[in-house]
């Protein structure tokens, strides 16, 4: 679900404040039908919530769902940081002349 880039644009977008979808249509230069369904998928995972003003719909993201996916990252955000601590320790033995990222000092 966030796979697809258009969601995370459209969480991005909706990261400053509630939007309404025309505006969201606008931003992402999309069709209305094809924003519409974002939204949809969007909704229906608990990621945003929407309210009707008149003739309008207006987005809003839920953050609640964020945090725990967040949470779930953190492991893995963990890992990845073991992983360039140990590229970074290993770069460290490699002796000036054979590693070329080096700056010299």
């Amino acid at each position: 679900m966030l796979a697809e880039p258009r969601r995370r644009e459209i969480l991005d977008l909706l990261r400053t404040g509630e939007r309404p979808v025309g505006e969201l249509v606008e931003r992402l230069a999309l069709t209305q039908p094809t924003v519409s369904k974002h939204l949809k998928v969007l909704r229906e995972a608990g990621l945003v919530d929407v309210r009707q003003d008149a003739q309008r719909r207006w987005y809003r993201l839920r953050l609640e769902p964020l945090a725990e996916i967040d949470r779930w990252l953190a492991p893995y955000r963990q890992l990845w940081d073991e992983s360039l601590d140990a590229l970074e320790r290993h770069l460290d033995t490699i002796p000036d002349d054979e590693n070329p990222d080096k700056k010299e000092s």
